[in-house]
């Protein structure tokens, strides 16, 4: 039986990199080389903007100064007083769910949560499950966008193809990724530690690194619609 040989076309290398891209939950402490997250987000900055206006901002943490943040938002993450006083300072999900998008998140979470045998009344785990986004599922790599206030909806738009181009650049380089609007809730702790000007606003964090396929969460592969749900086709 002969072995097909034959090297992946430029079009496969992309389509794996993007479709083999999933939000981990657990990392492993590997460290990702400076000069390879200054890869990542070059590659990235290649996303288009309305006129090049290239809204992107990036704070990138490793180490004491990650550990910082990371306990400065916990510290208020876990007391039920202070939590009170943070919300996110923009609507990212609707104040009012419909379905399809309820059932889908609905469904999302509770896979998760069966994969980790979290019950749903059980509330201290899903406590510590949520407040793991700030340690950055323990990613040695975190980040922090920020975007200026005076920008409107349109980079916004922008700044989404710049994130989606570093999720799919660090899997080209045997990375994971995940995306976090978790941290949006508490920018003002971010503002603080980070020393951001009062022109920045946070648009969502990142934890980047290997991931540990030893964790049951990182197990969990989301559905997506078939073409056929979400596109149509005029032809005549």
């Amino acid at each position: 039986m002969s072995i097909d040989r034959t090297p992946p076309g430029p079009h496969e290398i992309v389509d794996t990199a993007i479709a083999s891209r999933r939000s981990i939950r657990a990392f492993l402490p590997t460290p990702v080389p400076r000069a390879t997250v200054e890869e990542i987000l070059a590659v990235a900055s290649r996303a288009p903007s309305g006129t090049n206006t290239q809204p992107w901002k990036v704070t990138v943490l490793t180490g004491a100064a990650q550990q910082r943040l990371v306990d400065a938002i916990l510290a208020a993450y876990n007391d039920a007083a202070q939590r009170a006083q943070h919300r996110e300072e923009y609507d990212y999900y609707p104040t009012q769910w419909t379905d399809p998008y309820l059932a889908r998140r609905r469904k999302v979470g509770w896979d998760l949560y069966g994969l980790l045998a979290i019950g749903r009344d059980d509330k201290a785990k899903m406590h510590a499950q949520q407040g793991r986004n700030y340690a950055f599922f323990g990613a040695p790599v975190g980040l922090i966008f920020t975007i200026d206030r005076v920008l409107a909806q349109g980079s916004w738009l922008d700044y989404g193809m710049f994130l989606q181009n570093i999720m799919v650049a660090a899997r080209a380089r045997g990375l994971d990724t995940c995306p976090q609007a978790a941290f949006t809730q508490f920018h003002r702790v971010i503002a603080e530690v980070l020393g951001l000007p009062a022109n920045e606003m946070v648009v969502c964090g990142m934890s980047l690194g290997y991931a540990d396929m030893s964790k049951i969460e990182n197990t969990l592969v989301t559905e997506r619609e078939p073409v056929a749900g979400f596109a149509r086709f005029i032809e005549e």
